[in-house]
């Protein structure tokens, strides 16, 4: 038995699961998302827990039993209290600025690049260097925020660039630093 499939999804109060055949529609405070459940695996309600077991147990099914589990903890998790990303900005003259569900960044480059983003996901600008992104879809938030880093990678020796606020560069030694040695 897979140790994380075979663990209990804990349902909050104010969060409603549906389940008919193969489609978990789970609702809650900040929104409504849906899952489709691979073929071979099942969900069951058992009072304010969710139980996700599998019909055989060949090794394709034991992958996605764990795998199910957790998608599904994370769309309980993300309809009660949200997931959020920060990213920061490091660069003299790099700054963001948000409009909508647009962003604006000045990156270094010629001209500033407008990044839409997805609906579901909202992003706060603050200190013009800080970006916070919100949504209910962990997997959209960090699609959407890789895709946001990936626009100016930090670069190893000067660590310029976008990264994430828990991502540690590893810097190198430039060219004179290392013929000194």
């Amino acid at each position: 038995m897979s140790r994380i499939g075979r663990l209990a999804i804990a349902v909050p109060s104010g969060v409603k699961v549906n389940v008919t055949g193969d489609q978990v529609v789970v609702e809650g405070p900040k929104g409504k998302l849906t899952h489709t459940l691979p073929r071979g695996i099942a969900v069951s309600r058992d009072g304010d827990f969710l139980r996700v077991t599998r019909a055989e147990d060949n090794r394709q099914l034991r992958g996605l039993h764990g795998l199910t589990r957790k998608l599904l903890a994370n769309i309980v998790r993300g309809v009660n209290t949200g997931f959020t990303r920060s990213l920061e900005i490091i660069g003299v003259g790099y700054r963001a600025e948000a409009k909508g569900n647009t962003l604006y960044l000045t990156l270094g480059y010629s001209h500033p690049i407008v990044y839409q983003l997805p609906t579901g996901v909202q992003a706060k600008v603050e200190r013009q260097t800080q970006v916070t992104l919100e949504s209910i879809d962990r997997h959209l938030l960090g699609e959407v925020a890789a895709g946001i880093r990936g626009l100016r990678p930090p670069e190893p020796y000067k660590g310029k660039g976008i990264k994430y606020a828990d991502e540690r560069v590893r810097r190198k030694a430039g060219k004179a630093a290392g013929a000194a040695s």
